[in-house]
Parts: structure tokens; C-alpha cells; sequence
């Protein structure tokens, strides 16, 4: 029942910036762990961003000062701020979702491109 549709990708310069959308449809998810996801061709999925339903976030080391994870409960969106962008970055971000902070994700998103050009 819960839909995840990622928007905002696209193809940026290093050193530009791109907002990542998450829309969710379904359910309201004001109660839900959120974050971000992202996977480079043959590399591993690696965890990008989380922020709670309290507004708690982390990030991974390699984004950390650069991206900014946030969510509008009233829109039931979350949002990925990416700046300063690396070539590094190229990826598919996936957004995703989950009611109870488990350790699997019940919810994902279909992916959207990420390519950073130098």
C-alpha cells in the first residue's frame, strides 16, 4: 500500500547541487524512520542519510557537511539537500522508508540517477 516515487536526479557539474525528493503515497508516514540509499554501478548499496520521526539524523561519512536529510510530514515527503557535489556521488539514490527502525526497510523507492560530471 505504501508507494515511494523519488524525484529531482539529473546530471550536475562537481561542485553543483541537486535536491532529491520522496513522495509518499499510501499511508502517512509522520511515524516512520526515513532516509536515503544510494548504489554505484559495482558497488555495494551504501546507506547515504536517516532522519527520524522525532527529526534525528545521520549520515555516512563520505556526505556528511554536504548533505542535508529533512522531511515535511505534512506533504509526507523527505527530501535529500546534496551540495558541493563529487563525481563520487554518481549513483542511484533510492529512497526508503520503515514504520518500526527495524533493521530491514519495508519500503522503497524506484531510484533516481545521480551523475556528477567533473
Amino acid at each position: 500500500q505504501v508507494q515511494l516515487v523519488e524525484s529531482g536526479g539529473g546530471l550536475v557539474q562537481a561542485g553543483g547541487s541537486l535536491r532529491l525528493s520522496c513522495a509518499a503515497s499510501g499511508r502517512t508516514l509522520s511515524n516512520y524512520i526515513m532516509g536515503w540509499y544510494r548504489q554505484a554501478p559495482g558497488k555495494q548499496r551504501e546507506l547515504v542519510a536517516i532522519i527520524t520521526s522525532r527529526g534525528s539524523t545521520n549520515y555516512a561519512d563520505s556526505v556528511k557537511g554536504r548533505f542535508t536529510i529533512s522531511r515535511d510530514n505534512a506533504k509526507n515527503t523527505q527530501y535529500l539537500q546534496m551540495n558541493s557535489l563529487k563525481p563520487e556521488d554518481t549513483a542511484v539514490y533510492y529512497c526508503a522508508a520503515d514504520p518500526y527502525g527495524g533493521t530491514i526497510w519495508n519500503y522503497w523507492g524506484q531510484g533516481t540517477q545521480v551523475t556528477v560530471s567533473s
